[in-house]
């Protein structure tokens, strides 16, 4: 290998699992990896394998652009890495990194402007012939443009914050009156953002094609990939090649996605994702301007490595053969949420843990035993990625994947991969030759059945919305059944595994102390913990008084101290493991303390807004 084909200095500007895997490529090919991290990060795997780790300046995190530039003058890097999320769609990060002489391990800033929001992406697509999904692309400020484009095509349709992602700032709508109440518009003001208004397909398959262009011109379509199953608008189980498609679709999958990056210009790696119909209607969703989290299939099919693909490729190389797929791989995301409570976030310190392995088996993970999950990021915990010759061989290797996962201190959604490995709408195509599972399938159809499933009754209150005035905090329970320990036990001479929830024993679980026992302790999230703090539990019972209910991220705060609300106005936006969770007025009153900060967590319980039915001067009186 000749550095003339590769940077030799990479800065990875990112964490946990995508990090890792970042850094594994630029170690094959013999170059220095320099990681960036936060206080929560200095014993993480990532810090640990790097070639070298900087600590960033205090107070900074991975998405202080001028940090990250700061750091990779001062050592040496001749690129930069952005992964995915943080920086990596920041086309003024780009612009300043390519001011610094610095090589961009992405598209250019220009293809970013004209790809990376939802409303520059339709208008990019209208301009290169590909028809996206039916809407408006101009700002939407007012409910009457809603109103009146759901009356030509019809509800259900979508509100799209232009900076949006992975599935947050999308306000599905139904009805006039829930146009008219939403308060998806106080929202986008609030925070700066911009709407668009689609139709919300409500029967369709999410396909995607993964694709390669470089500056000589060269365009490929590495692999198609079906990524259907999701849950909030967030995928869950991805796979590569997308199967079943009908007829014709594969080569206007490849068209299209050509049309695409060639309209703007592109060079590097990049996903277009569309809708698929089951009447066969291929409509244009959006260009994900970066790496995939679900690239590993791709990866898996083709023999690829497509870390080294971009940078070769920023380096000013080009792409080189693509081989044409061969076998079926899986990609199983493994998520600290609970299938039986509606997949609910789940946080607290990972007491065990062991991935499977054997044949065909990919682990992309950044968490070892004794981490703490809280909600400062994504859900994820790793990536299952399932290889096999054909499809059945490859959802067989799934099954016993899953079986051999053991992961306690957090609940995840292993039981919902369970469950769908199982139901022939996914494992089998319909009579018509085609998959009969939609975008809405995992939360129409496999939800309510783990639901209904044993000791689902009571788990259901973990779903439930801020706590309102007059009403009760829930009561903490003697046994927790969002987080379960497994026990062996010997019965008449052969060996059970016993999984019960923590507290039915009297204690937390057999591991609990896992972490002292454990050289380091390396918080994976944040260094909080997923309880809420002394006094806040039972807070609710005061007339209204409006408390957290669970640890989230205060994104915005809506309103002021002394303000008069009305019952529904909007107070505090929060997110929880990258899903954002609104907080309304359940009265009319007025504002007479905050304790929500933009920027800060909150645990469940806490006290976010105090309202009172009287004047503010009249209360202090």
């Amino acid at each position: 290998m000749t550095f003339g084909q590769y940077p030799s200095r990479v800065l990875i500007a990112n964490r946990g699992e995508i990090a890792l895997r970042v850094l594994r490529t630029v170690r094959d090919l013999g170059a220095t990896s320099i990681l960036p991290y936060t206080p929560e990060d200095l014993m993480s795997p990532a810090a640990e394998l790097a070639d070298e780790a900087h600590a960033l300046p205090e107070g900074s995190s991975y998405t202080h652009a001028d940090a990250i530039l700061d750091l990779a003058r001062a050592t040496g890097a001749d690129a930069i890495h952005p992964g995915y999320g943080f920086l990596s769609e920041n086309a003024d990060f780009a612009r300043a990194i390519a001011a610094a002489g610095i090589t961009w391990v992405g598209p250019s800033p220009e293809a970013m402007d004209a790809l990376g929001d939802k409303m520059s992406a339709r208008a990019t697509a209208e301009r290169a012939g590909v028809a996206p999904v039916p809407g408006i692309t101009e700002s939407i400020t007012s409910a009457s443009t809603v109103i009146d484009f759901a009356a030509e095509h019809g509800y259900p349709v979508a509100l799209k914050r232009t900076d949006g992602g992975g599935g947050r700032g999308i306000t599905v709508l139904a009805s006039d009156d829930e146009v008219r109440s939403t308060p998806a518009f106080d929202s986008a003001t609030a925070g700066g953002g911009t709407l668009i208004l689609e139709r919300f397909v409500t029967a369709a398959r999410h396909i995607e094609t993964q694709c390669a262009r470089d500056s000589h011109g060269a365009f490929a379509v590495v692999s198609t990939r079906d990524c259907t199953l999701q849950r909030r608008n967030q995928k869950l189980l991805e796979e590569a090649p997308a199967p079943f498609l009908p007829e014709g679709a594969h080569e206007a999958l490849i068209e299209s996605s050509r049309r695409l990056l060639e309209t703007v210009g592109y060079v590097g790696v990049a996903t277009c994702e569309f809708l698929l119909t089951p009447e066969g209607d291929l409509w244009f969703l959006e260009v994900n301007p970066r790496l995939q989290v679900e690239h590993c299939v791709s990866e898996e099919v083709t023999g690829l490595d497509l870390v080294a693909l971009q940078l070769r490729v920023a380096a000013g190389g080009h792409l080189g053969e693509i081989p044409e797929p061969r076998g079926h791989s899986v990609e199983l995301r493994i998520t600290c949420e609970d299938p039986s409570a509606g997949l609910a976030p789940s946080t607290g310190t990972i007491t065990r843990l062991r991935w499977p392995a054997g044949p065909g088996i990919r682990i992309e993970s950044g968490v070892v035993e004794g981490d703490v999950v809280t909600p400062m990021f994504d859900p994820m915990l790793a990536k299952i990625v399932v290889t096999g010759a054909t499809r059945e061989q490859a959802l067989a290797r799934a099954r016993r994947a899953l079986a051999e996962t053991v992961v306690e201190g957090v609940t995840v959604c292993t039981a919902l991969h369970e469950a769908v490995l199982g139901m022939p709408a996914f494992t089998r195509p319909s009579a018509s030759g085609l998959l009969g599972v939609t975008t809405r399938w995992i939360e129409n159809d496999v939800l309510p059945v783990l639901a209904a499933g044993p000791g689902s009754a009571g788990e259901a209150t973990a779903t439930a919305g801020p706590v309102a005035a007059g009403s009760r905090a829930p009561a903490p329970a003697a046994a927790s059944t969002r987080t379960r320990s497994t026990y062996i036990i010997e019965v008449n001479g052969q060996r059970v595994q016993l999984t019960i929830p923590d507290g039915i024993l009297g204690g937390a679980g057999p591991r609990a102390t896992v972490a002292e026992h454990r050289r380091r302790v390396q918080p994976l999230r944040d260094r909080a913990r997923a309880t809420a703090r002394p006094g806040a539990a039972g807070a609710g019972a005061e007339p209204g008084l409006i408390i957290a209910p669970m640890q989230a991220i205060v994104t915005r705060v809506c309103v002021e101290e002394g303000r008069r609300v009305q019952a529904g106005d909007l107070l505090i936006v929060l997110e929880s493991m990258k899903m954002e969770n609104y907080v309304h007025a359940p009265i009319d009153g007025v504002v007479t303390s905050i304790q929500a900060v933009a920027g800060r967590t909150v645990s469940a319980g806490d006290v976010l807004v105090r309202l009172t039915g009287e004047d503010p001067e009249e209360a202090r009186a």
